[in-house]
């Protein structure tokens, strides 16, 4: 039996042979959209260590962003659709965003903490 097994809030599972992304989607409206992944998944949240701070809005990254070095990226050619920043010239890293905050999803979270590692963290929200 080869699969992916869901738990519901009650817990019952079930076995889905062929996984894709629909099958995991919410049959009922999340209280919080765009943030889980799978039923019953709990939404997350960026931190902010020194300051135990969420980040809530792209100001408030770029704030905690440039106050570690990062500055805004403008690739002539990249995409209008993202928000990039990077450290320096002599550095390779960088942060690529989506340009509206309500598409920021965990994977860009991660992506941050990576690169910041004493600096940030990914929580859950309580429900």
């Amino acid at each position: 039996m080869s699969g992916v097994w869901v738990f519901n809030n009650k817990g019952v599972a079930r076995l889905i042979t062929n996984p894709t992304r629909e099958s995991f989607e919410q049959r009922d409206p999340s209280p919080h959209p765009g943030t889980a992944t799978a039923p019953g998944a709990r939404p997350r949240v960026l931190v902010y260590l020194p300051s135990n701070h969420a980040i809530h809005s792209y100001d408030d990254l770029r704030q905690r962003l440039a106050e570690l070095g990062w500055t805004p990226y403008h690739n002539p050619h990249g995409s209008d659709h993202l928000l990039q920043f990077h450290r320096s010239d002599d550095s390779s890293d960088l942060i690529s965003l989506p340009k509206s905050f309500a598409d920021f999803k965990p994977i860009h979270m991660y992506d941050i903490v990576v690169k910041n590692r004493s600096f940030f963290e990914v929580r859950q929200l309580p429900v």
